[in-house]
């Protein structure tokens, strides 16, 4: 079975904020054959060269366009496997789209295995209006969960903070991008710092952090309309939001009594219920997948280490999870809930981390020096992380499987990346 490295949206607009280079991809990629999509030709040309664009983005696949092959097929041709074969070809798409106009674009596509000849996927995909682009990364998702096994997430969206200069002044931004780096957002612009974006579970809100009021204080803000809000409206500072897998709470650290807790809010009523009580600093917490423990970074042990309290028991001390290196922090769980990812400092250098719960031991994942703020995949599968190169902040990204890559920025600085849910 061939490995399945997900080399995640990576960025190619030239225009856009982040351009991708990849440094390393599969050696054994799936070798698929991709002829034109049947239909209007102008919007035809678009979604397959979209479609080509993101299968070969992952560093998975080897994309054979239509004028690489023996001959051209319309849609209800029977396919000749023989000569796929003799291309070394592993599977075949085609597709036809059905257009009316730009308002209604229908997508039906077809996969086949050249080798076990046969059709392994027939699916048709009804467009949003004005939304071509999303439409073509929904087929490409169609096809890497058919060929790999795994969720695509080409039809994701990403958030991170830039900073750059006008003039003398500093001016941070928070971004929002499609997965491929098009229709890039500004959702937030200021002379003030922002930090921790976080995603609600169904993707339609975000929290973060802005110290536009002098203070730390999370802000939720809804991607649609743009409208926000602080979460708490009190007097002391307030970081690190994680919202809960079910999105009535919001997890964040408070400042309340001059130590940073645990605390976890309730949405709807705006009640505060405090999680940890120590005089160490507490902070940086997530949720289990299942929503029923939160992983947080601590120092009460004498160096930061991470911590998980199960929220199902009364009154339940926290139990350490992280024994290497004297420094562990910024953790996620992974979506199967097999594991966690952090940042690490071992040897005075930080590192993406990965530590599976039915091991005692944790893998690092990066080779850098002051890696950060790591955000994983809803497949699972990829860890897009900030880093320092030459003291500049930039985005890379590595597979669970070891591919890697690096998003440097066009303009200025990017850091605290966020990658958002499934969108469909």
């Amino acid at each position: 079975m061939k490995k399945i490295l997900y080399l995640f949206f990576v960025f190619l607009n030239l225009n856009a904020e982040l351009v991708l280079e990849i440094t390393e991809s599969s050696d054994n990629p799936y070798r698929i054959a991709i002829h034109d999509f049947d239909g209007q030709a102008l919007i035809s040309n678009e979604i397959s060269s979209i479609i080509k664009a993101d299968l070969q983005r992952t560093g998975e696949f080897s994309v054979l366009s239509s004028d690489e092959l023996l001959a051209e097929e319309t849609y209800q041709e029977e396919l000749n496997y023989k000569n796929y074969r003799l291309l070394g070809v592993d599977y075949i798409l085609k597709g036809i789209i059905d257009s009316k106009d730009e308002m209604n674009i229908t997508v039906s596509y077809d996969i086949y295995d050249s080798v076990k000849e046969k059709k392994i996927r027939s699916s048709k995909i009804y467009g949003i209006p004005n939304k071509t682009r999303q439409l073509a990364h929904y087929v490409s998702d169609g096809i890497y969960e058919e060929i790999t096994g795994l969720k695509g997430v080409s039809s994701t969206k990403m958030l991170y903070v830039s900073e750059g200069l006008a003039g003398s002044a500093k001016v941070y931004k928070l971004m929002l991008a499609d997965a491929d780096g098009m229709n890039e957002q500004t959702l937030l612009k200021s002379n003030s710092a922002i930090i921790s974006p976080s995603w609600s579970p169904d993707s339609k809100d975000i929290a973060y952090v802005s110290f536009e009021t002098g203070l730390a204080k999370v802000f939720i803000q809804n991607i649609a309309t743009g409208s926000r809000e602080v979460a708490v409206k009190n007097k002391y500072q307030i970081s690190s939001p994680a919202f809960s897998p079910d999105g009535k709470f919001l997890s964040l650290t408070l400042y309340q009594d001059g130590n940073a807790e645990i605390y976890i809010l309730n949405l709807e009523n705006k009640n505060l219920t405090r999680l940890t009580n120590h005089y160490s600093i507490d902070t940086e917490s997530s949720w289990s997948p299942d929503g029923k423990k939160i992983l947080f970074t601590s120092g009460r042990s004498g160096s930061p280490q991470l911590y998980e309290i199960d929220l199902l028991k009364f009154n339940t001390k926290p139990k350490r999870l992280t024994f290497d290196g004297n420094y562990n922090a910024k953790a996620s769980y992974l979506p199967s809930n097999e594991g966690i990812v952090f940042v690490q400092r071992n040897e005075g250098e930080f590192k993406i981390a990965l530590k599976y719960f039915n091991e005692n031991f944790s893998r690092p994942l990066t080779e850098s020096r002051l890696d950060e703020s790591p955000s994983i995949s809803p497949n699972g599968n990829v860890i897009v992380y900030a880093i320092k190169e030459d003291k500049v902040g930039l985005l890379a990204g590595v597979t669970l499987s070891g591919a890697k890559f690096r998003l440097p920025s066009s303009s200025g600085e990017v850091r605290e990346p966020s990658w958002s849910g499934y969108l469909r």
